[in-house]
């Protein structure tokens, strides 16, 4: 017996240990682990964030939950979502929409059920799906969108993460678990999350000639069986010791009881892959019945429909157990993109990369304007690179990042994106050297123009700024290190509510922005709203003398 044993108080010998021992014991673990000197006070963490806190745990879990018990999209709505992001792929859209309203649907039956007492007797094939397609087409960006759109936890991990489990990769299991964590802690909306697998194609096993495929795939394909159907999974891996110890902290804290387990049961999971090389094993095949007559159909074939002929055995053919493939009933085909498809994307896609681009610009004070003819040419570009819409950052990166490097902090405040500076880079980019070499308060004036035109595009109202008020925005812009086209944007951003009101009083549709209106915004705006109303009570002849006293 250990003198801490001897040291036990009377009536304790079969009891569990105490919050001092169970401290002593972890001190002394540590102690040996890290060498003499190592502290450790488990005690002095306040909270432990899996658990919530008493007082207001019910309240999050129906807060969370609302969202799935009043759940009523139907399809088209959920592919009108998406179309604001992802071009083409109108067959993805739908056979996702589909799969996913239908999933969720069902997961509210249920809730509706267990709420009312009654049992379930629903029989549901949960419609994992399998997505197929090239690399940059928007596979990851249609689930992260639909996740978004329902308000459920959405995890992403790439299938490689685990191609070595058991040997020095990570734990399957730890994708439920991640659920968890981006759901705050609250394991009930947790269970109804989304699970996105990329690069699944990595996981086939050796079969059908190929090779190079990892040994370990077929054992990960087997794990995610279980995850896929229903089954539970511990919240505190078992080979992290943080989390078994926060575990055992909170247990002796007398806190309340906590879930152990979540259930994979509501869990969508939806995987994708280039599946490279499955064309020619679905070629094979669809070749191999053609003779006679149908030989003709070859090139329609071998010209990108071949994904569209998949079945099951294909895939078992790749490499994948015939039970992983069952799991996922919903096959997804999304299409490879060209070079319309990327003009598209930059004109249309609320996420076009051009958005950012600008932004980005516009941080340094400096507006940026793609033509058309740029947009053509950088699409043109990309689908030379032949990776997909990733392959739009990596011709816009190349293109712009000396304009990016020279002209922030000079007086160059507005960039032409243009077919003439994707060919002559480097003379552009020498005339906008010595446009820079400006004074400021030309900088200032250029963007007070920018703003005034943009303004005036927009909302068919025209804004003249005065010499004065160009001069406090200089100030403004100095003092503050941003940029005078961000001020403008924020000091007038509901500008135009109140000079259209003026418009229809006075029938105006020009107005001189001074200092004072750069001073105090709201009341330069309020002052000439309320003139307009006096100016509109008088007859025409003294109207003009109105309008020029509401402009002083």
């Amino acid at each position: 017996m250990s003198d801490k044993d001897k040291e036990r108080k009377p009536g304790k010998e079969d009891g569990p240990p105490s919050p001092e021992e169970m401290q002593e014991t972890l001190k002394d673990l540590f102690s040996k682990i890290g060498g003499k000197g190592v502290s450790f006070n488990p005690f002095v963490q306040e909270v432990d964030p899996v658990i919530p806190d008493e007082g207001d745990s019910d309240e999050v879990v129906v807060d969370a939950l609302a969202s799935l018990d009043d759940f009523n999209l139907v399809p088209r709505e959920v592919k009108a979502h998406l179309d604001r992001f992802v071009i083409r792929q109108d067959d993805a859209k739908k056979a996702l929409s589909i799969a996913v309203c239908d999933h969720y649907n069902h997961a509210k039956n249920v809730r509706a059920m267990e709420d009312a007492g009654e049992e379930d007797s629903l029989e549901y094939q949960k419609q994992n799906v399998i997505v197929v397609g090239p690399t940059g087409v928007g596979k990851t960006y249609l689930v992260k969108h639909i996740a978004e759109m329902i308000g459920v936890p959405f995890v992403k991990a790439d299938a490689t993460k685990f191609s070595e489990t058991g040997y020095v990769g990570g734990d399957v299991d730890d994708l439920v678990r991640e659920l968890v964590r981006k759901a705050d802690g609250n394991v009930e909306l947790a269970e109804y999350g989304i699970i996105y697998i990329d690069e699944v194609d990595k996981l086939a096993g050796k079969s059908g000639g190929n090779f190079g495929k990892d040994v370990s795939g077929r054992g990960v394909q087997t794990t995610l069986l279980k995850l896929m159907e229903e089954t539970e999974v511990a919240l505190s891996n078992p080979m992290d010791m943080k989390g078994q110890m926060m575990s055992m902290m909170a247990l002796e804290r007398g806190g309340k009881p906590q879930k152990e387990t979540i259930n994979t049961r509501h869990i969508l999971f939806i995987v994708s892959g280039a599946f490279s090389g499955l064309e020619k094993i679905v070629s094979k095949r669809v070749l191999s019945g053609q003779i006679g007559f149908q030989v003709d159909e070859r090139d329609e074939v071998e010209d990108g429909e071949l994904f569209k002929r998949l079945e099951t055995q294909d895939f078992i053919e790749y490499g994948f157990e015939a039970e992983f493939i069952g799991r996922l009933p919903v096959r997804v085909v999304c299409e490879k993109l060209d070079r319309n498809d990327f003009v598209s994307i930059m004109k249309f896609s609320e996420g076009s990369i051009l958005r950012q681009y600008e932004r980005e610009f516009e941080a340094y004070g400096i507006h940026a304007h793609f033509d058309g003819s740029a947009i053509e040419r950088v699409a043109e570009l990309a689908e030379r690179e032949d990776t997909g819409a990733r392959a739009l950052m990596t011709v816009l990166a190349e293109m712009l990042r000396e304009f990016k490097f020279e002209l922030p902090g000079t007086s160059v405040s507005e960039l032409k994106v243009d077919a003439e500076l994707i060919d002559n880079k480097e003379a552009v980019l020498a005339k906008y050297r010595e446009e820079g070499l400006r004074v400021d308060i030309e900088k200032v004036r250029d963007e007070v123009g920018i703003y005034a035109r943009e303004f005036n595009t927009k909302h068919g109202v025209t804004m003249e700024f005065t010499e004065g008020a160009v001069m406090v925005l200089a100030e403004l812009s100095s003092l503050q290190g941003r940029s005078v086209l961000q001020i403008c944007r924020s000091k007038f951003k509901d500008y135009q509510f109140g000079l259209k009101l003026i418009q229809g009083n006075s029938g105006r549709d020009c107005f001189e922005i001074t200092r004072e209106a750069i001073e105090d915004a709201d009341k330069f705006l309020s002052d000439m709203v309320v003139c307009s109303y006096k100016v509109s009570e008088k007859d025409a002849d003294a109207g003009e003398d109105a309008d020029e006293a509401c402009n002083k």
